[in-house]
């Protein structure tokens, strides 16, 4: 009979151990990162804190290690979304009280705050109640919804993950990453940045003449407009292919001028104002026409009486807001500025037809802005002289404006001022009196050169913050963004009073 030859224990032993030891190589060389025989260690630098510490421990108590691996902590104003072995762990955003005239900190002066006039509080505390700064010039709101990778603007808690196992700490970070902090993208900030009084006419007509080129006028500010996704201004004067603004108070632009808004990135343009028809009727249908066929939404006048009273909805982003437009000063049907019937012109101010608008957008939960054309302040003293007087409202202003809050609206806007006016946080709702003027040709006086910017940054249909940022012109008709040292100085004269 012939026998079965065993395989003695010893050497089954000795093909097994060199089965596993040919798995764990393999798993080894090529970057695999867990060996099931193998206990790996993490170790906490001292740079974390104790709750940090442990955090990270109750996670690896679910999660066993990958490889052996070093975390760290460190607290930048600069976060990288493409460095896969980094880990941000929260975000604190500086800012301050909603009428500080602050708007740029030191990098030293965001991680050190004095927790009086300026703090720290977690991304997902900011509200339109307080006022987020910029860090050495570096908006948060901006940097998320721009296209870098690297989010600047904010005070950012990190880990890095160290091993020499790179694929392993890229993994460790990628999952610890769902543990703990994200950060809105693109996608999810829209912004909408409002404008005050374009005029595009008089002495800027004969500048452009003399340049030859629109883009002159808004060479200095057009990346900063046309980086929101939607820019508005409210431009009162109609375009004319025969304008040669040889009357002074009868307002037309020559159809070159629109390079201004293109250039821009004007997206919406309101009609509110008090000179459209001043070239004629027929001027203004062709200028919304015009409007019309460049892609541009216009709201608060139309060639009708009917178009100019319908509000402009604007859905995007998952937020969805409507913009109501109306003219409640010297215009009127009566004088020919107003819309009536179907002549065309402004929308002017209907109590019932606006409140009912608030309600019926309110009620489908659209976030409401209410931009009004109201009476002007006329209080100008002598060529190069400020008028402080024409900071405040003016008559009846402030309880208009308030009247339109209490009816639902959750920002009111005067686009009506030629110089720009104070603003307030009434019942947690912003009311901006007045924006001045952004293009024109008013000169005389500083106050009617300058004018201010709203950048409003919508997340799901909230707002998160109104970035108020001041502009100027020169005797060139340049408009540019006011410097550092200027913007603090004007926004501390507008919200001393209150």
């Amino acid at each position: 009979m012939q026998r079965h030859r065993k395989f003695p224990i010893f050497t089954l032993f000795m093909v097994f151990l060199l089965v596993v030891a040919g798995v764990v190589l393999f798993l080894t060389i090529s970057g695999h990162p867990a060996s099931p025989f193998i206990s790996y260690q993490v170790t906490y630098d001292d740079s974390l804190t104790e709750e940090e510490k442990t955090k990270l421990q109750n996670y690896f108590e679910t999660h066993s290690p990958t490889a052996d691996m070093t975390i760290s902590a460190i607290s930048e104003t600069e976060y990288d979304k493409e460095n896969d072995h980094q880990v941000l762990y929260s975000t604190m955003l500086p800012v301050a009280d909603f009428y500080s005239p602050e708007s740029n900190l030191t990098k030293a002066e965001a991680q050190n705050p004095d927790g009086q006039t300026i703090s720290l509080i977690p991304l997902s505390e900011l509200t339109p109640k307080n006022k987020l700064l910029a860090i050495d010039g570096q908006y948060f709101l901006d940097s998320v919804a721009g296209d870098s990778p690297k989010i600047t603007g904010a005070v950012f808690r990190i880990f890095n993950i160290n091993s020499d196992n790179k694929n392993a700490a890229t993994e460790t970070a990628a999952k610890l990453q769902s543990e703990f902090s994200s950060l809105p993208t693109k996608s999810d900030i829209l912004t909408f940045t409002q404008t005050g009084v374009t005029a595009l006419t008089r002495q800027m007509q004969n500048k452009l003449n003399a340049v030859g080129d629109a883009g002159y006028f808004s060479a200095k500010i057009a990346d900063f407009l046309s980086s929101a996704d939607y820019t508005h201004t409210s431009n009162e004067v109609s375009f004319a292919s025969d304008c040669n603004n040889n009357t002074p108070m009868a307002f037309c632009s020559d159809y070159r001028m629109f390079d201004v808004l293109s250039n821009s990135g004007v997206d919406v343009v309101e009609l509110t104002g008090n000179h459209n028809n001043d070239w004629g009727a027929s001027a203004n249908i062709s200028t919304i026409d015009f409007y019309h066929e460049k892609g541009i939404k216009t709201v608060g006048g139309g060639k009708t009486e009917e178009d100019a009273s319908v509000p402009l909805d604007i859905s995007d982003k998952n937020t969805n807001i409507t913009l109501i437009a109306v003219n409640n000063s010297t215009s009127t049907k009566a004088n020919g500025q107003g819309a009536s019937g179907d002549h065309p012109g402004a929308n002017i101010y209907n109590e019932s037809t606006t409140l009912s608008q608030i309600k019926e957008a309110k009620d489908k939960g659209n976030f409401v802005i209410v931009d009004i054309q109201f009476f002007e302040c006329y209080s100008y003293p002598d060529d190069g002289e400020e008028m402080p007087s024409c900071d405040l409202p003016i008559s009846g202003q402030e309880e208009f404006f308030k009247k339109l809050a209490d009816a639902g609206a959750d920002i009111v806007v005067g686009t009506q001022a030629h110089q720009p006016q104070t603003y307030e946080l009434y019942k947690e709702k912003p009311i901006y009196y007045g924006l001045g003027n952004l293009f024109f040709d008013q000169y005389q006086w500083p106050g009617t050169m300058r004018s201010l910017v709203l950048t409003h940054y919508f997340k799901d249909g909230k707002l998160l913050q109104t970035k108020v940022t001041p502009t100027m012109y020169d005797r060139n008709f340049q408009t540019a963004v006011m410097d550092d040292a200027s913007a603090y100085n004007y926004l501390k004269r507008l919200t001393s009073y209150y």
